[in-house]
């Protein structure tokens, strides 16, 4: 018997005020692993109301002190890890050994976030009057609306949820639907260590009856999104109409340069790990090789050789490499662009099917894929896929593979394998993502640097590193005048 999950309003747990539920399943097993709150408008609007209600208290609280709450949460994550890891595998499907990066990101972010409590700094200058003090500092906005993805259910809530909180702001949380238990979980922990009643909401539900209404619910002052470009350009515009701060993290379209002077095992492996790791289903997944015209034919036989080789399966189970999409809806999309694929003139060299066999068939399991004869303008080298699929494209020169590589509509990550160090500071300088890997793949991101991208990847604002505030803080310039009188910035007075 499936358990039965709570929305977490103002430190009650509470079901849908309409009584309605959906079911989580695992996407591997098919199996019901609980029923969560189906909640609308008005569940939104009560957690927004807590929010509200909780906001003065929480910001008039030492911002130091907000930190060592999350210092104990930390602590209290690291401790339940493989129990955190272990639900998050059985929701979203990813292997144990990435599911514990997962909730382990939670923990650096916890961390990192906390000590921000004694580095909240603003700046102080000179004023240009006499016996006048002039500084600026960091204040939070308010109740900021948070709205994630899927794919990485545990971290990619931290690096929003725990910035905004040390700054001094509530926050009311819609999980992805497709993993509302790490959701649910997060919640538990944040009462466990006794955040105060209102700081933290949950609210379950779909975008349209919970996702929509938080973005143009008026209580709500910023919102931080994961998503599609679709949905996000959506929310841009609400809120550019509203007035309202929003902060987008909107895909990739990430590509592998291969130079003829690489390490091509190294490079092989790189981008099979990039391609299939997480079954493709991350913004930073390897999406496409941009190998030079030398190597291309061996780096596409290495890569063929590890991807037939990959073990799918339960990401429960020993030795597993690669677990199912998340659900039918991502399996038949994955599946439609081997249609696009193949009307465009790419080649399958590996997989491009649903994959099939023992422990297999009961969930939404592909074939890992590579593609050849790729062309930069096709559909499949220009559109998120969102799965195990990789595509070739060959080039003749550095120049050559650096423009193919900013010709996407997103700018997230890139990566050069090469032995030149002329050509590696070239692209560390050409790449037009936010973020630029060298002799190393497009994933692997670290907590402590800024994580985002350009064009349609984001609109300008970056999570985790040094940058974690901005999108939940203003700037509040404050001037001292101890002269005794009336001094007249802006007017001259020679």
């Amino acid at each position: 018997m499936s358990q039965n999950f709570l929305n977490y309003i103002g430190g009650q747990w509470i079901p849908a005020r309409s009584g309605r539920t959906f079911t989580n399943l695992n996407p591997a097993t098919g199996a019901a692993l609980g029923e969560f709150p189906e909640s609308g408008p008005d569940d939104l609007d009560a957690a927004v109301r807590a929010a509200r209600a909780a906001t003065r208290a929480w910001q008039l609280t030492p911002a130091p002190k907000r930190g060592e709450l999350l210092y104990r949460l930390g602590a209290l994550i690291a401790q339940k890890k493989e129990e955190l890891a272990r639900a998050a595998t059985r929701e979203m499907g990813k292997i144990l050994l990435e599911t514990r990066g997962d909730v382990q990101e939670g923990v650096d972010m916890a961390y990192l976030a906390a000590g921000e409590g004694r580095r909240l700094y603003g700046f102080t200058t000179p004023s240009e009057m006499p016996n006048k003090w002039a500084m600026s500092l960091r204040v939070p906005i308010g109740v900021v609306g948070v709205i994630t993805a899927w794919n990485f259910p545990f971290a990619v809530p931290t690096w929003k949820i725990f910035p905004a909180l040390l700054a001094g702001n509530t926050v009311v949380f819609k999980p992805s639907e497709e993993t509302p238990e790490m959701g649910w979980h997060l919640a538990k922990l944040f009462e466990e260590v006794g955040l105060p009643a209102g700081v933290f909401n949950v609210v379950h539900g779909n975008g349209p009856n919970v996702g929509w209404p938080m973005v143009q619910h008026p209580g709500v002052d910023v919102v931080s999104f994961t998503g599609s470009n679709a949905v996000g350009t959506k929310i841009a515009t609400e809120g550019a109409r509203l007035g309202k701060r929003v902060s987008l993290e909107m895909g990739g379209k990430n590509g592998v340069i291969v130079m003829d002077d690489a390490d091509i095992s190294l490079a092989a492996n790189a981008v099979a790990w990039g391609a299939f790791g997480t079954t493709g289903q991350r913004c930073t997944a390897t999406s496409r090789v941009i190998v030079h015209e030398r190597v291309h034919d061996e780096l596409v036989k290495l890569v063929t050789q590890r991807a037939q080789a990959l073990k799918l399966g339960d990401g429960l189970l020993e030795g597993v490499e690669m677990g199912p999409l998340v659900n039918a809806r991502q399996l038949e999309r994955v599946s439609g662009y081997m249609k696009v694929g193949a009307a465009e003139g790419a080649k399958v060299v590996a997989g491009g099917a649903r994959a099939s066999g023992e422990g297999l068939n009961s969930g939404f399991f592909f074939q890992p894929t590579v593609l050849t004869n790729v062309q930069p303008g096709m559909r499949v080298a220009q559109e998120e896929i969102f799965g195990p699929v990789v595509g070739f494209v060959k080039v003749k020169s550095l120049e050559e593979a650096i423009a193919v590589n900013n010709d996407t509509p997103f700018g997230l990550s890139s990566s050069i394998f090469t032995a030149n160090v002329n050509a590696a500071f070239t692209a560390m300088r050409d790449l037009a993502t936010g973020i630029v890997y060298v002799n190393h793949g497009t994933t692997g991101a670290e907590t402590h640097l800024p994580f985002g991208g350009t064009r349609g990847t984001g609109n300008g604002h970056r999570e985790a590193g040094h940058t974690m505030l901005d999108a939940f803080t203003e700037w509040k310039s404050v001037y001292v005048d101890f002269s005794g009188k009336v001094q007249r910035a802006q007017i001259d007075n020679n």
